[in-house]
């Protein structure tokens, strides 16, 4: 959960498990639950994907680094490898990469 964005959110965890273990930041897509259907750098979950409770859209254009305290729960989830490769793709495409 994301509790700097004015209230606490989830988020997908970009930085690799093996370095995260480690590392003092990580990077993170922040998810929303307002739609935002045809926007190509945000990525629709669907309830129970990756834990999530409710239908969700993964703002890949938001990618932050943020310090691994203030992430406040523990992970809840992991996305499928084909939802992990869209999300993947639109940070790409966020990015220009």
């Amino acid at each position: 959960m994301l509790p700097h964005q004015g209230k606490s959110r989830p988020a997908i965890i970009l930085t690799a498990d093996w370095l995260s273990q480690y590392a003092r930041d990580v990077t993170v897509i922040p998810v929303t639950s307002i739609a935002h259907m045809n926007f190509p750098t945000r990525v629709e979950l669907q309830a129970g994907e990756g834990g999530l409770q409710t239908r969700s859209w993964a703002k890949c254009d938001q990618v932050t680094t943020i310090p691994v305290s203030l992430l406040r729960n523990p992970a809840f989830g992991r996305l499928d490898a084909a939802k992990k490769k869209l999300t993947e793709e639109a940070v790409r495409l966020a990015l220009g990469l």
